[in-house]
């Protein structure tokens, strides 16, 4: 069975904003494969289905996004998996806004949640897919206010490419290796 985690911040307040790529790609996979999030383990929820024939189980970390490892040991323990069978997607500020880069492993880059999860699960290698979320627009701004604002809605739908990018053609890419 494959885990695929998308990493963000729990809350309405945190809808809809560029550090939550994460759970948007999340909750967009879940509904184009009719599998419900809605079950509850402590840092983490998550529901369990099939895509393109393969098992999957879809989690949202309950934790804040600079904790998100700690939901993941426990997802790996519960399962009983490997770090082959968890994929992590969340926002990346060096990405084009809306771009979508798929790796195998790799660093953290910027990403504190990434950090976190590599700190705590004590490799990089597992695969991820990299949401681009960078400010083009040229006004300088703080990192923290630039990731929690809400998106625009040319953002919005410049996103909406992106996930049916990930959710209609590029589903296997993911789930296989």
């Amino acid at each position: 069975m494959k885990c695929i985690i998308g990493l963000g911040n729990i809350g309405k307040e945190y809808e809809y904003t560029r550090h939550n790529m994460g759970f948007v790609m999340l909750d967009k996979l879940a509904e184009k494969n009719n599998i419900k999030i809605d079950k509850k383990m402590k840092k983490y929820i998550y529901g369990e289905g099939n895509i393109n024939g393969e098992k999957v189980c879809l989690v949202k970390p309950t934790t804040y996004m600079n904790l998100s490892g700690e939901a993941i040991v426990e997802l790996m323990n519960w399962y009983k998996i490997d770090k082959e069978d968890i994929v992590v997607i969340y926002d990346d500020i060096d990405i084009p806004f809306g771009d979508v880069r798929y790796r195998l492993n790799g660093s953290a880059g910027t990403h504190n949640g990434m950090r976190n999860i590599i700190a705590m699960i004590k490799t990089e290698d597992f695969a991820r897919i990299r949401v681009g979320i960078e400010n083009r627009n040229g006004v300088p701004i703080p990192l923290v206010d630039y990731v929690l604002q809400r998106m625009s809605k040319y953002e919005i739908r410049k996103i909406d490419d992106a996930i049916y990018n990930i959710v209609e053609e590029n589903a296997n890419k993911f789930l296989t290796k």
